[in-house]
């Protein structure tokens, strides 16, 4: 009998698609972290004066840091990482969602559906989300949209198909929401918790400057410091992240205790229910982070 979908037997397409995105992740946050470390770098060189000779060493400091933020800027700018990032999660999740529904027998792809037109309904929903991610996520390596794996479990009892979504797709992916939402959470207070105690510092500084009892001026550096973590925070969306999880959680929570009992004959709509839901979380995702909302 066979058992749930493996990451082997999804479609080509999804792990070209996963592949993508996961390159334009990485390069988006390398870039962001040489930006703003650049700026950081630029903003200790400024508080400090180190002549040596003619040269003031913290002058050097101060050109390298803001070479090294431009030249991530630059470069974030001509490859365009973080569209590879947001088109290849966005194609990556439309192929995983269809390959389920297809291989479990959920609308639009009930069993009932002649086998042809089943696969013809797969190919003509997969072409439609890649066209507008065609320039930057690339199949490099052609195979079948359905994959012996994804037609063996469409071919089994109905039993079978329900203990394998059950195990394999609701429960572990609900499982992975809700560990993502507490680790969000806590990231998000863990930055709350710094970027307070950095304007903390920074104010007792400058009172202490405004005193005349500390003569170096750090106003600059911690300035920077506090707009960099900021600004990474921006970036990495703890806090709504968090939330969109834990909304996932819950919604698929419920769809499991649905289709533990469905009958065979509502299962294809209590399925696309349950995959509604987590196509829901990466639609605030996408939308959150492009204004764009994927085509499934």
């Amino acid at each position: 009998m066979p058992g749930p979908l493996t990451e082997t037997d999804l479609p080509e397409f999804w792990r070209n698609a996963d592949a993508a995105s996961q390159s334009g992740q990485k390069w988006t946050l390398r870039y962001e972290r040489l930006r703003l470390g650049g700026s950081i770098v630029a903003a200790l060189g400024a508080a400090f004066s180190l002549p040596v000779g003619r040269v003031d060493l913290a002058a050097s400091v101060i050109l390298l840091g803001f070479m090294v933020a431009l030249i991530a800027e630059l470069a974030a700018w001509a490859h365009k990482p973080a569209e590879r990032w947001y088109d290849g999660r966005a194609l990556a999740e439309s192929a995983k969602t269809l390959a389920w529904r297809y291989a479990v027998g959920a609308d639009p792809f009930p069993v009932s559906l002649d086998q042809s037109a089943a696969k013809d309904l797969l190919r003509e929903r997969l072409a439609k989300i890649a066209e507008e991610a065609s320039e930057r996520v690339t199949v490099t390596a052609p195979g079948p949209l359905v994959t012996s794996g994804m037609q063996a479990l469409r071919d089994a009892p109905f039993h079978a198909r329900r203990d394998a979504y059950l195990n394999g797709r609701t429960k572990d992916q609900q499982s992975w929401y809700a560990t993502k939402a507490d680790d969000n959470r806590k990231h998000a207070t863990g930055w709350r918790i710094a970027l307070v105690s950095a304007e903390v510092v920074a104010l007792v500084l400058a009172s202490l400057r405004a005193v005349g009892g500390w003569r170096v001026d750090l106003a600059g550096l911690m300035a920077a410091l506090i707009a960099a973590g900021a600004a990474w925070v921006g970036v990495k969306q703890f806090s709504p992240l968090a939330a969109a999880y834990s909304m996932a959680a819950m919604e698929l929570a419920i769809q499991t205790d649905k289709l533990e009992s469905v009958p065979e004959q509502d299962w294809p709509s209590v399925v696309a229910d349950a995959e509604e839901a987590i196509s829901r979380e990466h639609t605030m995702w996408l939308a959150s982070r492009t204004g764009k909302r994927p085509k499934v």
